[in-house]
């Protein structure tokens, strides 16, 4: 009997998690470092064919959307508001690239290991990876939104201080490591209680407008200038503008706080998951 053929194509969404699976049930040569840095790279590059596909500017995107919103909240914030801040767009789109940055990356790593469930269960494979592409998918995406606040600070003729060689790297390296503890602790938790994913859209939403992005902080009260010295997300952005924009060095002091808030809650997230991870398979 003659088996009848179609000519269905699987979905290209289905193509890369097949090729995903088979690439990583494959025996790896070298080390375990090398085999999950592999695996990092094959997923973070999965994520990005998904977000720009049947796009016609592509990853331009990660450009375009910070000018964008720049436009707008300027426009909102200089005429509506009228805050008298020199060159607002540039300060604005500093802070909110670099919030941004922070936000997405957390948000994605609160479902990241429910979302890959389906590759748990089916292989052994290194659970941090998962919250950790997160992070490193929106570092890219900060890479090329750096572009854009580039182009607007040579619109307002605004030159980087010689701060800048050194903090910027030190700076990303802060709010990285910050990210990486933020979503390992968020990623763990919400295995256990579905309510962080939803908890988390709340505090993100409060949080951005806790921090000075589209305000200047010398408009608040002495007592929340004080609680704004407790929130990270202020002294990085305070950082970034600071030596991007201001030619001002944020000294040592400054320096300690960063590396202090991004190393306790990196102690505190990798702590949460490891002493977790082997749990998630009886719960996801």
């Amino acid at each position: 009997m003659d088996t009848v053929e179609t000519n269905q194509q699987p979905s290209a969404q289905a193509v890369d998690t097949d090729a995903a699976f088979e690439a990583l049930k494959k025996p790896t040569r070298g080390s375990e470092f090398k085999h999950n840095l592999f695996v990092l790279e094959s997923l973070v590059s999965r994520d990005f064919k998904l977000k720009y596909r049947r796009s016609a500017l592509g990853v331009l995107w990660s450009i375009l959307n910070p000018l964008l919103m720049m436009i707008v909240m300027a426009a909102v914030f200089s005429y509506m508001f009228r805050f008298q801040i020199e060159n607002f767009p540039v300060y604005l789109i500093l802070g909110t690239i670099l919030f941004d940055y922070m936000s997405r990356s957390t948000t994605g790593a609160v479902t990241s290991i429910l979302e890959a469930q389906s590759l748990i269960k089916k292989i052994r494979i290194e659970k941090m990876i998962f919250p950790l592409e997160k992070v490193t998918f929106e570092l890219v995406n900060f890479a090329l939104s750096l572009i854009a606040a580039a182009a607007v600070m040579l619109y307002f003729r605004i030159v980087p201080s010689i701060n800048a060689l050194w903090g910027l790297p030190f700076l990303v390296l802060c709010v990285t490591v910050f990210c990486v503890g933020l979503g390992l602790l968020l990623s763990a938790l919400t295995v256990f209680f579905r309510d962080v994913h939803h908890l988390w859209t709340v505090v993100i939403t409060a949080w951005t407008y806790a921090t000075p992005l589209f305000y200047p902080y010398d408009m608040l009260a002495g007592w929340m200038q004080t609680v704004m010295q407790f929130n990270p997300m202020y002294h990085y952005v305070q950082f970034f503008r600071d030596i991007m924009m201001w030619d001002i060095n944020p000294g040592g002091p400054e320096c300690l706080i960063c590396i202090a808030m991004a190393a306790i809650t990196f102690l505190v997230g990798f702590i949460v998951f490891r002493k977790t991870q082997n749990k998630f398979i009886l719960h996801i």
